[in-house]
């Protein structure tokens, strides 16, 4: 053939296909666009205020100095390592929020012999708070995590678990002082030195302080007991982190990742501040600080945002003179509650399988990965299973351990860490000339700027923008509530009550006389030297209550602020799903949606599949005729159905004479009923109205609204 094309024996692959330049594809774009605009169609404004590009290219990164870096060295972008995760895996680190120490251990001893290899302990509130079991109130105890008060118990916790084998997390909530000093007391009786267990038992006041809107003790006080653990182990040698760092009330209550980040780091350096002027050594300090992140299902960004967390962290602790060596950070992510639903919660698991992924690849040092039934169930021994799998799979089978910073290099994942860690920069900034991260929360500068990102979020989601699958998109229709099982709370409190008066009691007269005169001294000893007498008090059988009276008799009050709103995206459509199940309840069916149907297949087809989802995802009985040839038969068989709202779909072209016709017939015989339009023709709205039209439902219509208006007038 004459226009056959040959290679020759050494093809010039460049010489072939010449590489396009930008400027060459983007008019291509432009052309194949045929009048659209590129910035309109093809750009991506993020909740962060960034701008995604379509391509990316060498350009977009050639000013960037520190892609040159290699991991393990200088600002450890790219990682701690040299090795990334090749010798040092990370941790697969589940939270567990067991009532009953004998629960927990059974659960533990379990699980880390398939696959857990970092126990992470979740207390109680009246534990954090330093209260032992009667002196909180029932349904306080054991309510989302570990009621504990003394030695004993702490055997039952670790039984026939070596401390030294993985780390041991502990959250102590504002202060971690009376737990840490009891987690002393049991390592001491058992011989085990703290130089030798890796972990953490962290304080984080500010994190208490934003969720819940007080600290029960003066900020000096709280600082105190944080300084006084973290000498401890420094004196001890030990890496058992002392200072808890979270970015998760931010992220659970609608925070952008550059707002996570940037309050996260504005909160680290008021607290090395506070230990700075404590007396402490901030290269021993740095080394007992454990940031925690959320990671939400947008992969791209939740990589950038760790990558960026390592680098400002260095660059922070450049400026205080700490030592190189000294500068890494320890992250732990937790994949996002954030995004989580009730209704049909196995999808859970994808959206935690690609978040695990996103902090793998992002360099964490230790992740959760969410049970899918964490956010409204007591996890199960399955559910925690799946979780734990999630990461070992990751592991095992995706191999992401034998990789060294995957995402270093592209062109993509660069730039966005640079884009964020610039706008970081910027918000951390702002908040230091506010006076701070304590200040920014007392003036509700961090309430407001979250919620503007929250307020958008909560848009996007409603109008169906955001999508969750199986909540306010593709929500199954037959899926059954699942049950839920909670701790029977009362039970737990009765159990615990008894079991620490009796503790208490426990021994001679000389036994208890010693406690108290132990007691006295912890509290006439403001220094140091209280952590002796303390961990003396707790083996001879003083309770944990009793402890933190003993080191917390000032009577300085706490500061009190408006609480940051912790919620679930998916919670506004959740309310309405569960008011129709309610309604089935009292009347024995779903709320009925009827589907006036007019013409042939093609003339409503569209818009009945549309609004048949739309009102699935309220939990709504949906009626779908084949279609009726003329308006009195659909009249009469919308009126027949007895639903209570109905919707006319057919094409904008028939709507005038459809309309007024549909909407008269069916308000004669049933007043109530609410009569819905498919589409959103713009020219004729306010004639529908005025037929009696009560709502419209299109792309872009805010479906929450228009559902819960809905199932609130058929509930009347």
């Amino acid at each position: 053939m004459a226009n056959e094309v040959k290679l020759g024996d050494k093809p010039d692959l460049q010489k072939d296909f010449p590489v396009p330049a930008f400027e060459e594809w983007k008019k291509q774009v432009e052309k194949d666009l045929k009048g659209e605009s590129f910035d309109k169609k093809l750009l991506t404004k993020t909740y962060e205020e960034i701008t995604l590009q379509p391509l990316y290219t060498s350009n977009d990164i050639k000013d960037l100095r520190q892609i040159n870096n290699f991991p393990g060295f200088e600002n450890y972008l790219r990682g701690k390592s040299a090795a990334g995760f090749n010798g040092t895996d990370w941790e697969i680190s589940q939270e567990y929020n067991l009532a009953l120490p004998e629960d927990l251990n059974e659960a533990l001893r379990h699980d880390l012999h398939r696959g857990l290899n970092s126990i992470n302990i979740v207390l109680d509130n009246p534990t954090m708070l330093g209260l032992d079991a009667d002196q909180s109130k029932p349904g306080e105890v054991g309510n989302g995590g570990l009621s504990i008060s003394g030695v004993r118990k702490m055997q039952v916790l670790f039984k026939d678990i070596d401390l030294t084998n993985q780390p041991i997390n502990i959250k102590g909530g504002f202060s971690a002082l009376p737990i840490t000093l009891l987690f002393k007391a049991y390592a001491d009786e058992t011989r085990t030195s703290l130089m030798n267990i890796k972990g953490s038992i962290t304080s984080d006041p500010y994190e208490y302080l934003l969720r819940e809107g007080k600290l029960p003790y003066s900020l000096n006080q709280i600082f105190d007991e944080m300084k006084l653990s973290t000498e401890l182990m420094i004196n001890s040698n030990s890496p058992i982190k002392t200072i808890g760092v979270s970015g998760i009330q931010f992220n659970n209550a609608g925070a952008n990742a550059v707002q996570e980040l940037a309050f996260v780091i504005s909160t680290a350096v008021e607290y090395l501040n506070e230990m700075s002027e404590g007396g402490l050594n901030l290269n021993d300090v740095v080394k007992r600080i454990k940031f925690t992140f959320g990671v939400g299902s947008f992969y791209f960004m939740e990589v950038a945002k760790l990558r960026a967390a390592r680098m400002l962290w260095n660059k922070i602790l450049e400026a205080y003179g700490v030592k190189e060596e000294n500068r890494k950070i320890f992250i732990h992510g937790k994949t996002s509650e954030f995004n989580q639903t009730y209704f049909d919660p196995y999808v859970n698991m994808l959206r935690t399988t690609t978040e695990a992924f996103s902090a793998i690849v992002g360099g964490a040092d230790s992740i959760h990965t969410n049970p899918f039934d964490e956010t409204f169930n007591e996890s199960s021994s399955f559910s925690r299973r799946i979780a734990r799998n999630t990461q070992i799979i990751l592991k095992e089978e995706s191999h992401l351990d034998q990789v060294i910073d995957p995402a270093g290099g592209s062109y993509f994942v660069e730039k966005l860490t640079d884009d964020i860690a610039n706008s970081v920069w910027k918000l951390f900034q702002t908040v230091e000339e506010k006076g701070g991260m304590l200040k920014a929360i007392q003036l509700k500068f961090v309430h407001e700027e979250i919620n503007k990102v929250a307020e958008a979020k909560k848009k996007d989601f409603a109008k169906r923008k955001a999508v969750l699958v199986g909540t306010n998109m593709y929500a199954n229709p037959k899926e059954e509530m699942m049950e839920i099982k909670k701790s029977e709370l009362n039970a737990i409190y009765k159990k615990r009550v008894e079991y620490i008066q009796k503790y208490r009691v426990t021994g001679n007269n000389v036994k208890q006389t010693g406690i108290l005169e132990m007691l006295q001294k912890i509290a006439d000893t403001n220094s140091y030297a209280m952590i002796e007498n303390a961990v003396d008090a707790y083996l001879d059988g003083a309770s944990l209550g009793e402890i933190s009276r003993s080191i917390r008799s000032s009577e300085d009050a706490g500061i009190k602020v408006t609480p940051l709103k912790q919620f679930r995206i998916a919670e506004m459509f959740e309310e309405v799903r569960i008011a129709s199940e309610n309604y089935k309840k009292k009347n024995g069916s779903k709320p009925k949606v009827f589907l006036a149907t007019i013409g042939p297949l093609k003339q409503f087809k569209a818009r009945a599949d549309f609004s048949r989802a739309f009102f699935e995802t309220g939990g709504f009985e949906i009626v779908y005729p084949n279609g009726f040839d003329t308006t009195d038969e659909a009249v009469k068989s919308a009126v027949d159905s007895k639903a209570q709202a109905v919707v006319i779909c057919s094409t904008d072209d028939t709507y005038p004479e459809l309309v007024p016709v549909i909407v008269k017939g069916i308000k004669e015989q049933s007043k109530d009923v609410a009569v819905i339009l498919a589409g959103y023709p713009n020219d004729q709205i306010q004639e529908h109205k005025k037929s009696g039209i009560d709502d419209f439902i299109y792309l872009g219509a805010d479906a929450h609204q228009i559902l819960s208006n809905l199932i609130k007038k058929i509930s009347k």
